[in-house]
Protein backbone atom coordinates (compact mmCIF):
# COMPACT_ATOMS: atom_id res chain seq x y z
CA UNK A 1 0.00 0.00 0.00
CA UNK A 2 0.86 3.34 -1.04
CA UNK A 3 -0.08 6.43 0.38
CA UNK A 4 -0.19 10.26 -1.06
CA UNK A 5 0.31 12.76 1.44
CA UNK A 6 1.63 16.59 1.63
CA UNK A 7 5.53 16.32 1.96
CA UNK A 8 7.25 17.52 5.29
CA UNK A 9 10.80 18.94 5.61
CA UNK A 10 11.87 15.67 7.08
CA UNK A 11 11.24 14.28 3.88
CA UNK A 12 13.09 16.28 1.83
CA UNK A 13 16.30 14.32 1.44
CA UNK A 14 14.20 11.20 0.57
CA UNK A 15 12.94 13.13 -2.05
CA UNK A 16 16.20 14.11 -3.01
CA UNK A 17 17.24 11.13 -3.35
CA UNK A 18 14.31 9.59 -5.21
CA UNK A 19 15.47 12.48 -7.69
CA UNK A 20 18.66 11.31 -8.02
CA UNK A 21 17.95 7.52 -8.70
CA UNK A 22 14.92 8.61 -11.33
CA UNK A 23 16.20 11.76 -13.43
CA UNK A 24 18.96 13.33 -15.15
CA UNK A 25 17.75 16.84 -13.74
CA UNK A 26 18.81 17.11 -10.36
CA UNK A 27 18.99 19.78 -7.58
CA UNK A 28 20.85 20.85 -4.80
CA UNK A 29 18.98 20.88 -1.56
CA UNK A 30 18.49 24.34 -0.94
CA UNK A 31 16.35 24.22 -4.27
CA UNK A 32 14.14 21.53 -2.73
CA UNK A 33 14.17 24.04 0.84
CA UNK A 34 12.84 26.74 -1.51
CA UNK A 35 10.19 25.20 -2.75
CA UNK A 36 9.05 23.83 1.23
CA UNK A 37 9.41 27.47 2.79
CA UNK A 38 7.91 29.16 -0.40
CA UNK A 39 5.20 26.64 -1.10
CA UNK A 40 4.57 23.83 1.11
CA UNK A 41 1.14 22.85 0.10
CA UNK A 42 2.41 22.58 -3.40
CA UNK A 43 5.00 19.38 -2.14
CA UNK A 44 3.61 15.53 -2.09
CA UNK A 45 4.94 12.40 -2.01
CA UNK A 46 3.99 9.22 -2.36
CA UNK A 47 4.60 6.92 1.00
CA UNK A 48 4.68 3.21 1.21
CA UNK A 49 3.92 0.81 3.85
CA UNK A 50 7.34 0.58 5.50
CA UNK A 51 7.32 4.66 5.17
CA UNK A 52 10.00 5.10 2.50
CA UNK A 53 9.06 7.88 -0.31
CA UNK A 54 9.28 6.13 -3.43
CA UNK A 55 7.74 9.07 -5.48
CA UNK A 56 7.48 12.78 -5.26
CA UNK A 57 6.01 16.16 -6.77
CA UNK A 58 7.46 19.33 -6.45
CA UNK A 59 5.74 21.88 -7.51
CA UNK A 60 5.54 25.71 -7.14
CA UNK A 61 3.85 29.15 -8.14
CA UNK A 62 4.88 31.53 -10.75
CA UNK A 63 5.45 34.77 -9.27
CA UNK A 64 5.25 36.83 -12.77
CA UNK A 65 2.58 39.34 -12.20
CA UNK A 66 2.17 40.06 -15.93
CA UNK A 67 1.05 36.11 -16.53
CA UNK A 68 -2.13 35.11 -14.84
CA UNK A 69 -2.10 33.18 -11.88
CA UNK A 70 -0.14 29.64 -12.41
CA UNK A 71 1.58 26.97 -11.22
CA UNK A 72 4.29 24.90 -12.16
CA UNK A 73 5.80 21.36 -11.92
CA UNK A 74 8.99 21.08 -11.29
CA UNK A 75 9.52 17.82 -10.86
CA UNK A 76 7.79 14.71 -11.06
CA UNK A 77 9.28 11.36 -10.31
CA UNK A 78 8.66 7.56 -9.27
CA UNK A 79 10.71 5.06 -8.49
CA UNK A 80 11.03 2.21 -11.11
CA UNK A 81 9.82 -0.43 -8.39
CA UNK A 82 6.45 1.27 -8.21
CA UNK A 83 5.55 2.59 -11.31
CA UNK A 84 2.20 1.60 -13.22
CA UNK A 85 0.45 1.88 -10.04
CA UNK A 86 -1.17 5.30 -10.56
CA UNK A 87 1.29 6.90 -8.25
CA UNK A 88 2.40 9.76 -10.87
CA UNK A 89 -1.34 10.50 -11.72
CA UNK A 90 -2.20 10.69 -8.27
CA UNK A 91 0.79 13.46 -7.16
CA UNK A 92 0.26 15.45 -9.90
CA UNK A 93 -3.45 15.83 -8.97
CA UNK A 94 -2.68 16.30 -5.37
CA UNK A 95 -0.63 19.18 -6.81
CA UNK A 96 -2.62 20.41 -9.37
CA UNK A 97 -5.73 20.56 -6.48
CA UNK A 98 -3.74 22.57 -4.34
CA UNK A 99 -2.82 25.55 -7.19
CA UNK A 100 -6.15 25.76 -7.69
CA UNK A 101 -8.04 25.61 -3.97
CA UNK A 102 -4.89 27.52 -2.01
CA UNK A 103 -4.02 29.69 -5.12
CA UNK A 104 -6.59 29.98 -7.41
CA UNK A 105 -4.30 28.81 -10.15
CA UNK A 106 -5.61 28.90 -13.78
CA UNK A 107 -3.55 26.76 -15.03
CA UNK A 108 -0.70 24.50 -14.34
CA UNK A 109 2.33 24.44 -16.92
CA UNK A 110 5.37 21.92 -16.86
CA UNK A 111 8.53 21.45 -19.45
CA UNK A 112 8.92 17.49 -20.50
CA UNK A 113 11.61 16.20 -22.92
CA UNK A 114 11.00 15.80 -26.28
CA UNK A 115 12.09 11.90 -25.98
CA UNK A 116 10.75 11.25 -23.16
CA UNK A 117 7.35 9.63 -24.69
CA UNK A 118 6.10 8.33 -21.31
CA UNK A 119 5.71 11.24 -19.86
CA UNK A 120 4.27 12.56 -22.20
CA UNK A 121 1.55 10.36 -22.99
CA UNK A 122 1.10 10.21 -19.17
CA UNK A 123 0.70 14.53 -19.42
CA UNK A 124 -1.65 14.17 -22.61
CA UNK A 125 -2.73 11.26 -22.64
CA UNK A 126 -3.92 10.99 -18.62
CA UNK A 127 -3.83 14.32 -17.22
CA UNK A 128 -5.08 16.39 -20.26
CA UNK A 129 -2.10 18.63 -20.62
CA UNK A 130 -1.70 20.28 -23.90
CA UNK A 131 1.51 21.88 -26.24
CA UNK A 132 1.89 25.49 -25.15
CA UNK A 133 5.19 25.84 -26.83
CA UNK A 134 8.77 23.90 -27.54
CA UNK A 135 11.45 25.54 -25.99
CA UNK A 136 14.82 24.61 -27.53
CA UNK A 137 17.96 23.66 -26.15
CA UNK A 138 15.82 23.85 -22.72
CA UNK A 139 18.12 20.81 -21.05
CA UNK A 140 21.77 20.87 -19.99
CA UNK A 141 22.36 18.60 -22.60
CA UNK A 142 20.66 20.60 -25.34
CA UNK A 143 17.55 18.60 -26.12
CA UNK A 144 14.65 20.49 -26.28
CA UNK A 145 11.62 20.49 -24.17
CA UNK A 146 7.70 20.75 -24.85
CA UNK A 147 6.14 23.41 -22.60
CA UNK A 148 3.02 22.14 -21.69
CA UNK A 149 0.11 23.54 -19.95
CA UNK A 150 -3.14 22.23 -18.67
CA UNK A 151 -6.37 24.85 -17.62
CA UNK A 152 -7.83 24.74 -13.89
CA UNK A 153 -10.39 27.31 -14.52
CA UNK A 154 -11.45 29.64 -17.14
CA UNK A 155 -9.76 33.18 -17.19
CA UNK A 156 -10.52 35.82 -14.86
CA UNK A 157 -10.32 38.88 -15.23
CA UNK A 158 -6.97 40.85 -14.33
CA UNK A 159 -7.45 41.84 -10.62
CA UNK A 160 -5.11 39.71 -9.25
CA UNK A 161 -3.61 41.21 -6.06
CA UNK A 162 -0.31 39.13 -4.36
CA UNK A 163 0.02 38.26 -0.22
CA UNK A 164 2.74 37.10 1.30
CA UNK A 165 1.37 33.79 2.53
CA UNK A 166 4.33 31.82 0.93
CA UNK A 167 4.95 33.00 -2.35
CA UNK A 168 2.81 32.54 -5.48
CA UNK A 169 -0.14 34.83 -6.56
CA UNK A 170 -3.57 34.03 -6.14
CA UNK A 171 -7.26 35.53 -7.32
CA UNK A 172 -10.15 36.82 -5.37
CA UNK A 173 -11.94 34.10 -6.53
CA UNK A 174 -9.96 31.11 -5.07
CA UNK A 175 -11.98 28.90 -3.23
CA UNK A 176 -11.19 28.13 0.81
CA UNK A 177 -8.69 24.95 0.72
CA UNK A 178 -10.06 22.41 2.72
CA UNK A 179 -8.11 21.65 5.92
CA UNK A 180 -5.94 19.01 6.56
CA UNK A 181 -6.85 17.43 2.89
CA UNK A 182 -4.59 15.90 0.62
CA UNK A 183 -6.53 15.32 -2.71
CA UNK A 184 -5.62 12.35 -4.67
CA UNK A 185 -7.19 10.93 -7.69
CA UNK A 186 -8.35 7.58 -8.99
CA UNK A 187 -8.48 7.62 -12.44
CA UNK A 188 -6.34 5.01 -14.72
CA UNK A 189 -3.19 5.95 -15.53
CA UNK A 190 0.53 5.39 -17.51
CA UNK A 191 3.61 5.98 -15.44
CA UNK A 192 6.51 8.28 -16.33
CA UNK A 193 9.64 9.81 -15.12
CA UNK A 194 9.68 13.46 -16.50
Amino acid sequence: MVCIRQATIDDLLAMQACNLMCLPENYQMKYYFYHMLSWPQLLFVAEDYGGRIVGYVLAKMEEDPSEPCHGHITSLAVLRSHRKLGLATKLMSAAQAAMDQVFGAEYVSLHVRRSNRAAFNLYTSTLGYQIHDIEAKYYADGEDAYDMRKMLRQPQPKKHHHHHHGGGCCSHDAPPAAAGSSPTSTSPEKKADT
